[in-house]
């Protein structure tokens, strides 16, 4: 009997792994900039998923332009009422990485 509960706690965990494994990782960069206090990678939270950003700038060659200046200075209107605040200490660097990866997303 406790080699059968065993053996379901350990499948169960497998299971939990291969889920989160599937979805792609938060950037560390994100992480650095505490994007995710108000972004997912898949789901709306406060701000749009990263995904649906990816997927409405699909084939936008200006997209990486359009999001670094509102991720600098903030924005309303596109996804809602609720504002992008400005981060205007995000350097270049992070925000390239950041924009590429959503970007990415949208492929």
């Amino acid at each position: 009997m406790k080699s059968i509960v065993v053996s379901m706690i350990a499948g169960a965990g497998l299971l939990v792994a291969g889920s989160a494994m599937a979805a792609a990782p938060m950037p560390p960069v994100a992480v650095k900039n505490k994007c995710m206090a108000c972004h997912t990678i898949e789901k709306k939270l406060v701000g749009p998923a990263w995904k649906d950003i990816g997927l409405k700038y699909k084939g936008d060659a200006g997209a990486a332009a359009k999001l670094s200046a509102k991720v600098k200075k903030g924005g309303s209107g596109v996804w809602g009422t609720m504002p992008m605040p400005p981060n205007p200490t995000v350097n270049d660097a992070d925000m390239k990485e950041m924009i590429g990866f959503i970007l990415d997303l949208g492929k």
